[in-house]
């Protein structure tokens, strides 16, 4: 038989394909098929080596539906009319369908006539059975007159034909409207590509060991790509050491890249060939890219048409284009091969094409890249980047990207890039040594631009903060308001981070220094900066330290709603612990243990010890060290309470110590001692305190009460200034301490008359821990009558004591006992010497003889065999 040229007709094109004995059956492709073909139409598209006719193939073999069915190759010589249909009819024949001899065939190879295709729709419209046709590589006809033809006889076949369209590109046939009719079935290129689990049945087909693993990768590597995966396993199955191909796998040196470039990059005219090597060293690219790239005004059509072809290269929206990876990593090497020395001149060309579109962040990549490190720093301090570096979704990465910079890249910018990034590591000796040849260069005048000088201003605050020197910090900021006026407004408006941090940073500086109402003022200002992208992490920290003010000050209710807001921005802007400040978690551990809900405290506190801040800020650390010390002391450890805050530093990275971290460290040494029952100690303790405040003064009065002074400790208290911003838990403190006083003297109504007041203060904060703390005289006053309800209260210590015959002395017990000190009321009972209850619980001598002392305060006793006496009458023997 022959062809309208006389050429006899090729049998070989009417074969189904044999499938591989390695070939992965993929259910979810096979189902959509077979669904498919209800319909008339069924597209099979995807690029080169996608495996579209392997998938058919095994399909129609696999097949139990009795339809008849035709397979043809179509190839080039296809295109013209005449062709194109004396195959489909052979095809047909061939295949068993039994064609009535008026149908004919076509008499010349360019042209067919119309009434021979409407002869055959009408045959197949008036089948029983639809005949299933199937036109593979069907990219190879691109005659729009063919696909005319084709959609008229599928059209009026009707019912009577199903068309399965293999191809690379989409066929000119007007799928519009048989999608909207709903007569059509997709499978496309993302479908095809192979998921992990079907990559390693893949290669265990191969005889590979460890599919899965070697899947992983390859499955990356390739998106999928089953050609890709097929000649990886291929030559995995040949290398000696299969693992060890996987590493040093070089896609351009390989058989996958002379299967793309034979069979995609060769395929293209030579100004394709062109672009596609010029524009893979873009991770993605526009046609005003590819143009600046080629010297061409082309680029935008030939992109669409390759995205249209599958030929590696995908639309990803807004007229952005990406190539396949390996196809991209393939090109590269061709493109090294083809013009030494040109991939530099690309990368320089790409990053001064990002730089004009504003999109330098973009351009990074490419100019270090070119080597060109004076033109990133440059670009990247013009443009107000530099607080990039320190938050954001990209701070990382430039800080990789800068971490490579030349060391003989010179001037104002590369010194000031190279300062903010060891800031943003807290390196903070060799930023300011970088901040200081920046400063020289701007002296000069050299690149003196208003960017780079708020740049060097902004990056004195965050050192300034670092070092702990409020007056450098204050001083900067200054400076950089006065030089935010010299740049473009619409710059400014672009990084919205700036101001954020430096506020953040300033704020922080002034809180470190103990100046905690301009801290306040510039946190709050931090806060309203930072509802932008880009800025949670500054409002994070700023909420954060706000919350920490107002524990200080003695607001727990304020501050836990200002911690819990922190975390919720951290939770909204998806930043994980280890990237958060801690200092909000600090906080609202401060607010549990005063509390006395000791669980969530040490819950808070953990996640404290697990933020960035325990390493890298002392307010964290410090707040976390002293936090320790108070949960220790709340379960009635207070040698432990102590030895937690040994080595504690209360210092800044440059040795600049902050006042009022030293005092609240004074005070958790003090509080210590007074449990211990060394009041002396106490008050030494609070030597080390830098400033008077209130909290310093209840605690030295308390000490003055426990060593009998009472007359002093009274003084004290009276000398206390009075401060109306300061809050409850500070109140209640002073009350209470005043009502020892009052109750040491015999004045009982006044006594009362104060622990009311700090009740109806502390019910609504739930203030419990000031109350524990007080002492044992506490009990009388709370079982006056005249004392208003305190069921909130714990209901031990505080509980009635039971009815006693007559004469004997009411038991007071301020505070439970550890277990290491039941242990020890044992050892008591049982008429132990110190030196035998230290060998019987492997504790030192000094440590017993604090446990007991601790028993007797709690237990209201001053000698062994009354302590015993009035455990037993607990029950607690």
């Amino acid at each position: 038989m022959l062809t309208p040229s006389g050429a006899p007709l090729l049998s070989t094109r009417f074969a189904i394909p044999t499938v591989p004995p390695t070939f992965v059956r993929r259910s979810r492709l096979t189902e959509r098929l077979a669904d498919g073909v209800n319909r008339p139409l069924v597209l099979v598209n995807g690029s080169a080596g996608a495996g579209k006719t392997l998938l058919v193939a095994d399909w129609l073999r696999q097949r139990r539906v009795s339809w008849p069915t035709a397979w043809l190759t179509v190839e080039p010589d296809d295109n013209a009319p005449g062709m194109f249909w004396a195959y489909v009819l052979a095809a047909l024949r061939h295949h068993g369908l039994d064609l009535p001899p008026d149908i004919g065939s076509p008499a010349r190879a360019d042209e067919v006539d119309q009434l021979l295709l409407a002869r055959l729709a009408a045959h197949l419209s008036g089948r029983t059975d639809p005949v299933l046709l199937v036109l593979d590589e069907f990219e190879r006809v691109p005659s729009p007159e063919i696909a005319g033809q084709l959609e008229f006889v599928l059209r009026h076949a009707a019912a009577g034909l199903r068309l399965v369209l293999v191809s690379r590109v989409e066929p000119l046939l007007p799928l519009h409207r048989w999608r909207a009719a709903g007569e059509i079935a997709d499978i496309r290129g993302g479908d095809l590509a192979f998921t992990a689990q079907e990559a390693a049945v893949l290669l265990a087909r191969h005889g590979l060991s460890r599919p899965d693993e070697a899947a992983r990768t390859l499955t990356e590597r390739t998106e999928g790509w089953a050609a890709g995966l097929r000649l990886c396993a291929l030559a995995m199955q040949e290398a000696d050491d299969p693992d060890r191909f996987l590493k040093e796998f070089e896609a351009g040196h390989s058989t996958v890249a002379d299967y793309l470039l034979g069979e995609v990059l060769a395929r293209q005219p030579a100004q394709t060939q062109e672009l596609l090597l010029r524009t893979s060293v873009l991770e993605r690219t526009h046609p005003d890219l590819a143009n600046a790239l080629t010297g061409r005004e082309d680029s935008e059509g030939i992109l669409i048409s390759l995205e249209r072809a599958n030929a590696f290269v995908t639309a990803v929206g807004h007229s952005w284009y990406r190539h396949h990876p390996l196809f991209s990593e393939i090109l590269r090497a061709h493109l090294r091969f083809r013009h030494p020395g040109l991939e530099g001149e690309l990368h320089r060309r790409a990053a001064r094409w990002f730089c004009d579109a504003g999109q330098f962040t973009d351009a990074l990549p490419h100019a270090v890249a070119a080597g060109d490190w004076e033109f990133a720093a440059a670009q990247f301090v013009d443009q107000l980047a530099i607080g990039q570096l320190f938050t954001g979704l990209d701070a990382n990465r430039l800080g990789e990207v800068f971490s490579a910079m030349a060391p003989d890249a010179d001037g104002p910018a590369p010194e000031l890039v190279r300062a903010a990034r060891d800031l943003a590591r807290y390196d903070v000796t060799s930023g300011l040594a970088h901040l200081e040849r920046a400063e020289e260069y701007l002296a000069h005048g050299a690149q003196g631009s208003a960017a780079a000088r708020l740049s060097h201003a902004f990056l004195r605050v965050l050192a300034g903060r670092l070092l702990g020197s409020a007056a450098m910090a204050q001083t900067a900021a200054r400076d950089a308001e006065q030089l935010e006026r010299q740049v473009p407004a619409e710059r400014l408006a672009d990084h919205p981070e700036l101001p954020a941090l430096l506020l953040t940073g300033l704020g922080s500086a002034e809180l470190w220094a103990g100046q905690l109402d301009a801290a306040r003022e510039a946190l709050c200002a931090a806060v309203e900066a930072s509802g932008h992208p880009g800025t949670a992490s500054s409002g994070h920290e700023a909420l954060g330290r706000i919350a920490l003010i107002d524990f200080l000050r003695g607001w727990p209710g304020k501050a836990e709603a200002s911690a819990r807001e922190a975390v919720a921005v951290a939770e909204r802007a998806g930043l994980p612990l280890p990237l958060c400040s801690g200092v909000a978690h600090l906080v609202l551990a401060a607010t549990a243990i005063d509390r006395d809900e000791r669980a969530s405290a040490r819950a808070d506190l953990d996640r404290a010890a697990a933020s960035s801040g325990a390493h890298d800020d002392p307010v964290v650390a410090a707040g976390i060290t002293i936090l320790n010390s108070r949960m220790l002391l709340a379960e009635g450890d207070p040698e432990g309470s102590l030895y937690a805050l040994t080595g504690a530093e209360d210092r800044s990275a440059a040795g600049v110590r902050s006042p009022w971290v030293r005092s609240r460290l004074a005070l958790a040494r003090s509080h210590a001692h007074l449990a211990q029952g060394h009041p002396e100690a106490a008050l030494d303790a609070l030597d080390e305190a830098v400033t008077e405040t209130p909290d310093c003064a209840v605690i030295a009065a308390r000490a003055r009460i426990a060593s009998g002074d009472n007359g002093t400790a009274i003084d004290i208290l009276d000398s206390v200034p009075t401060d109306p911003g300061t809050g409850p838990a500070i109140t209640v403190r002073t009350l209470l301490a005043r009502a020892e006083a009052a109750d040491c003297q015999g004045d009982t109504v006044a006594a009362r008359c104060l622990v009311v007041r700090a009740l109806g203060l502390a019910r609504p904060e739930q203030l419990r821990r000031p109350f524990l703390e007080a002492g044992p005289w506490l009990r009388r006053a709370l079982h006056d009558p005249l004392v208003p309800a305190h069921d909130w209260l714990p209901a031990e210590p505080f509980a009635t004591p039971s009815a006693r015959p007559a004469g004997t002395v009411q038991v007071l017990v301020v505070e439970a006992l550890s277990a290491r000190e039941h242990d020890v009321l044992e050892c008591l009972a049982q008429v132990m010497s110190t030196d035998e209850m230290a060998a019987e619980l492997y504790l030192s001598v000094n440590t017993v003889k604090t446990h007991l002392k601790s028993i007797y305060r709690k237990l209201s006793a001053s000698r062994r065999g009354e302590a015993v006496r009035r455990a037993r009458e607990l029950g607690l023997l």
